[in-house]
């Protein structure tokens, strides 16, 4: 019987080994829905769940919330409803559909404040969309390793496409 230190001690080993077959497999073109695919088979990422009243879960070994603000939760349900992503510079094009996803996470209304929030949001000269998707990403990692908690996250490079990574088959909109 090995001791807990020699146990701990291969698992750094093995998965040093599996990050060097990760970086091998990205140089060779494998992108990273592919590579998590193959990482989802060993079921190392959990299910997002959708509620009908719009709750967002983690369904892994066990059930988690992802509680977000009602503004938050808008954008993030915006882009999970657009997988090819946008571009924040034509995030003004989704301000009408940002504002029906606001409504049906708050019924009651939209006041003044809300409004301008939704504007700043989407005027891609304000900071404002990125500030709320690192707070979604800050949200994730908080439940999930940081590896993996970015394909939940809303991600993409300075000018191009935003989106949320994570394969569709692995959510469930109920």
């Amino acid at each position: 019987m090995i001791s807990k230190e020699m146990e701990q001690f291969y698992c750094s080993i093995l998965l040093e080994e599996v990050k060097e077959k990760v970086r091998k497999l990205k140089a060779y073109g494998v992108d990273d829905a592919e590579i998590m695919s193959v990482m989802n088979d060993e079921e190392l990422f959990p299910q997002l769940i959708i509620t009908a009243d719009y709750a967002v879960f983690l369904k892994g070994e066990k059930l988690v919330e992802v509680k977000m603000e009602p503004i938050v939760k808008a954008i993030y349900l915006l882009f999970l409803s657009h997988p090819e992503g946008i571009v924040l510079k034509t995030l003004p094009d989704y301000r009408e559909e940002l504002m029906r996803l606001y409504l049906l996470l708050r019924p009651a209304g939209i006041t003044k404040r809300i409004e301008q929030s939704i504007t700043d949001i989407t005027t891609p000269t304000h900071n404002s969309i990125n500030e709320k998707c690192a707070r979604i990403r800050k949200m994730f990692c908080e439940i999930l390793p940081e590896t993996i908690a970015r394909f939940y996250s809303i991600s993409g490079k300075r000018g191009e496409k935003k989106k949320i990574s994570l394969p569709r088959d692995l959510v469930v909109w109920e």
